[in-house]
């Protein structure tokens, strides 16, 4: 594999762990609240002793929790809580992305200084030498470009012959 195409690989390889890193310190970011007069994310029963509203439907009226005469015992009681997965080490988690990160862009440094030096005249003149090659290619063919086009009006004009042969071709009487 060139150069150039590892460069392009490795550099997609630091836009994914870039894009993750993001994403992940996103997703696990603990919820900070915006201001006083929102609830609090972390402390839901304080925000539920703040606000007394009797007519909210997110807090639970009295006498609501018990069941209804004649509906079953089994949705009067809450659901068990499920088992949490175990935390993440979110000081941890960071780090060890970042490091990620860092090393794939020295990877990428490094492939960066491979990469083979030139003046640019060495440019220009190989900049000549492709051009020169290409119309020489291009040359090859257009001349054999003309040569089947020649070839195909030869087989245009037997396949018309024939067809004409076997269309004036009629059986006898």
């Amino acid at each position: 594999m060139d150069i150039i195409s590892q460069l392009q690989e490795q550099l997609n390889e630091m836009a994914m762990v870039a894009v993750n890193t993001f994403g992940t310190l996103q997703r696990d970011a603990p919820p900070v609240r915006l201001s006083n007069n929102y609830p609090d994310p972390l402390n839901p029963a304080a925000a539920a002793a703040a606000n007394p509203n009797p007519d909210d439907p997110a807090q639970p009226q009295p006498g609501a929790a018990a069941a209804a005469p004649g509906a079953p015992a089994a949705q009067a009681q809450a659901p068990p809580a499920q088992a949490q997965p175990p935390a993440l080490d979110l000081a941890e988690h960071p780090k060890a992305m970042s490091h990620a990160l860092v090393l794939a862009a020295k990877k990428f440094d490094a492939l960066v200084s491979a990469l083979p030096l030139s003046s640019e005249e060495d440019q220009l003149k190989r900049i000549k030498e492709l051009q020169a090659e290409n119309e020489v290619v291009g040359s090859e063919l257009q001349k054999q470009l003309e040569a089947a086009e020649l070839e195909l009006k030869q087989v245009e004009a037997l396949f018309n012959e024939a067809t004409d042969h076997c269309i004036n071709l009629k059986k006898p009487e």
